[in-house]
């Protein structure tokens, strides 16, 4: 007869535990990291190279006056 102790789940039984992940593994993790980083800066250089201009107006009509006369 089989004891329940065998059919308990075990963290010694996970491939991944205590290193022993395989190099596949490890590297596909590196590649998602890296990838977050990349989409990380590339909306950091978007949002930095595209601010928008807060003044509305031209040259011939200014627009609102933010100063007292």
């Amino acid at each position: 007869m089989k004891s329940n102790m065998d059919d308990e789940l075990s963290l010694d039984k996970i491939d991944d535990y205590n290193g022993k992940e395989t190099k596949e593994k490890k590297r596909t993790v590196l590649y998602v990291v890296i990838f977050c980083l990349l989409v990380g800066a590339l909306f950091a250089v978007i949002k930095y190279t595209n601010q928008v201009d807060d003044y509305v107006g031209t040259p011939e009509a200014p627009g609102i006056s933010t100063t007292k006369n």
